[in-house]
């Protein structure tokens, strides 16, 4: 009798999870089905109008040029420092604070990732540090729009000027974010894009994307990701398989009629949190800056005892994550480059800190109520 008690006074009233795919696939599942079918009938599987026409419509949502669908995000980072000409002997400047998948766009050309601490209040990568991390052998900057939330891109389109830079926006975490009313993915040289099924805009399978609105840039990123053929058979440069599967592409192309819905759903989520979790003192929420537009891929607070928060929130049905809790100059991985535990101290805190809160467009009000309270009775307030 003891041990039901017990078991039910641990089970949660509800079960918020920290992402809900089923939901968000379920909604356009006939959609979906319909233009899979189609695919299947024309049996263009790679590539193929489906991703052309998904192209076609990412570029003009971001105001750029040209895009072109790729196999993954980090195909797209290793395409953009190929195309901006980074190999051997050079280094391409990245922030300690993101994906690691970030820093494969050096190392995948054989170029040396230097990493720099991030800002504060915005988790994105510090301008006045990537001045202080400048040599002659820097080839380019790669900016995080981390988050969701834009870099502060102005001062450090100064100092690729100045510097004489290339720059690369990994758009990974930010569809359809804005700097001072310019969408991301056409400020800097070339972006990339991800399309993994977490992200704002989601493939049902592994997707990603280049934007650029360089037109030479644009045909090397075309020919590279199909065998580096300007036609078939007719290889111009050294080439591999990044191409979009044409059944992702219809995915894609179905959820960009909704992607504007969405990211305001999750502005709404933001807005929820915001104003029922300020005032906790030892919660600090996500700073929304006066330049940027954020799309809210997460919702990352910071808390000195962050993993008593996360079991707890566990306990009560509240799903969560971390990112990133290992920032990437502590990587083993990176461990020959000499960084050391201290270099980086915002982008440390971080990672000891930060926790991630349930956030995708079909939240509910019950649900966010639910992770409102839950975080609330944490901090007994």
């Amino acid at each position: 009798m003891h041990q039901r008690q017990d078991f039910v006074r641990k089970t949660p009233s509800m079960n918020v999870p920290f992402l809900d795919l089923k939901a968000n696939a379920n909604s356009i599942k006939d959609e979906v089905m319909a233009s899979w079918q189609e695919v299947l009938e024309n049996t263009a599987y790679v590539l193929g109008p489906k991703v052309a026409a998904f192209e076609k419509a990412f570029a003009e949502a971001h105001d750029v040029k040209h895009c072109y669908g790729v196999s993954t995000g980090t195909d797209g980072n290793h395409l953009a420092s190929l195309a901006l000409n980074i190999g051997p002997g050079d280094e391409l400047i990245v922030p300690a604070n993101t994906f690691i998948a970030t820093a494969w766009g050096a190392t995948l050309v054989n170029a040396t990732p230097v990493f720099v601490d991030c800002e504060p209040d915005s988790y994105n990568i510090d301008p006045a540090a990537i001045e202080a991390a400048i040599t002659p052998r820097t080839k380019a900057i790669a900016v995080v729009h981390l988050y969701g939330q834009p870099a502060d891109m102005d001062p450090i389109l100064a100092i690729c000027k100045k510097h004489g830079l290339g720059l690369i926006e990994d758009c990974a975490q930010s569809h359809l974010a804005e700097y001072k009313g310019k969408k991301v993915g056409g400020i800097g040289d070339i972006a990339s894009f991800s399309f993994y099924p977490g992200k704002n805009l989601g493939a049902w399978g592994e997707g990603g994307a280049i934007t650029t609105n360089n037109e030479d840039l644009g045909r090397f990123v075309d020919m590279f990701r199909n065998q580096g053929q300007e036609k078939k058979y007719y290889h111009k440069v050294y080439g591999h398989n990044y191409r979009l599967e044409g059944l992702m592409g219809a995915v894609l192309l179905i959820k960009m009629k909704y992607i504007a819905g969405w990211t305001e759903a999750r502005r709404k989520v933001a807005a929820y949190y915001d104003a029922h979790l300020s005032g906790i003192a030892e919660l600090t929420l996500p700073t929304p800056m006066p330049y940027a537009k954020h799309v809210y891929h997460l919702y990352v607070v910071q808390t000195p005892k962050r993993d008593a928060m996360s079991t707890y929130l566990t306990e009560h049905g509240v799903g969560n994550g971390l990112h990133y809790p290992i920032p990437n100059h502590l990587q083993e991985c990176f461990a020959h480059l000499g960084y050391k535990k201290g270099q980086f101290p915002v982008s440390e805190q971080l990672g000891a800190n930060c926790l991630s809160l349930p956030m995708f467009p079909e939240m509910t009000e019950a649900q966010m109520e639910h992770v409102v309270k839950t975080v609330r009775g944490h901090f007994g307030a």
